[in-house]
């Protein structure tokens, strides 16, 4: 038997640059969302959003406690083990008891664990070695994938949380992130549904928000999304309704996507209210 050393892995570069691009626009993202939350008073975090019994505080108690979970699931034991069980127990309810749970600190010790939580997740992905999938709730993710699912739910939580104070976001190109994880995840949408995943092939074809085309799918498909990519981001993460945004179904199997699309893990939850319907802050998921 050969007692020779094996050479060390050289890191990917490319995987390297795809992360850090990745972690480059999570980080901006989350620093837009901590402008707005760290000049509130306390009863600013008490303000309602748009996610039916959520403050702001739940919104940034919900994205701390899934950076927590990342966290847990890159080192892997008895405390993602923890987590994995919760979630089987209550599958309906867990994620807002973690919510509830982390809203009741006081705000700025959320804001610091937040802030902290975000950080350590940001060096724990890039200490992943080359090829290794991180365990999750759904399928395995490689670190650059989940980094991009945390953009995501970054990016939905910040257009709830600007709501609810009458903010404007920038369009800015980030939103082409959490329209890519849209597309994606279009088998997850109908599997967590409990439908079958449709064999025909959709092609999305948007205007990003610097003019340019965002593609993904075959150029051949029949069935097509067309659109504004900012309000697909906006329809995928469940935070506008169909007629509140530019985006086109088409062909039967693009409609029918776009009636269920889901970029997120998890239960879809209830649907979005339109926008003329919503009033002191209720409304969308």
């Amino acid at each position: 038997m050969s007692t020779d050393t094996p050479p060390a892995t050289t890191p990917d570069p490319s995987r390297s640059a795809v992360l850090e691009s990745v972690l480059a626009d999570l980080e901006a993202e989350s620093d837009q969302l901590d402008a707005i939350v760290a000049g509130l008073d306390d009863d600013g975090w008490t303000t309602a959003t748009p996610a039916p019994g959520w403050d702001v505080a739940h919104q940034v108690a919900h994205l701390h406690w899934t950076d927590i979970a990342s966290l847990a699931a890159i080192e892997g034991g008895e405390a993602f083990a923890a987590l994995m069980k919760g979630a089987i127990e209550n599958p309906t309810g867990y994620v807002d008891a973690e919510a509830d749970r982390l809203a009741a600190l006081a705000p700025q010790d959320l804001l610091s664990a937040w802030r902290d939580g975000r950080r350590q997740l940001a060096a724990a992905l890039r200490a992943v070695p080359d090829g290794e999938k991180i365990a999750w709730f759904g399928p395995p993710m490689s670190p650059a994938s989940m980094a991009t699912a945390r953009l995501m739910e970054t990016w939905a939580h910040s257009r709830d949380v600007a709501e609810a104070f009458g903010i404007e976001l920038p369009r800015s190109a980030r939103a082409k992130h959490v329209a890519n994880l849209g597309f994606r995840t279009r088998g997850f949408a109908y599997l967590v549904r409990g439908r079958e995943v449709p064999s025909v092939p959709v092609r999305v074809e948007l205007v990003g928000t610097d003019g340019e085309t965002w593609a993904w799918g075959p150029e051949d498909a029949e069935n097509r999304v067309t659109g504004d990519g900012y309000d697909f981001a906006l329809l995928a993460t469940r935070r506008r309704t169909r007629d509140d945004v530019d985006v086109v179904a088409h062909g039967a199997a693009a409609e029918e996507w776009l009636d269920i699309v889901q970029a997120f893990a998890g239960l879809p939850g209830p649907d979005p209210q339109p926008l003329a319907a919503r009033q002191g802050g209720e409304g969308a998921a």
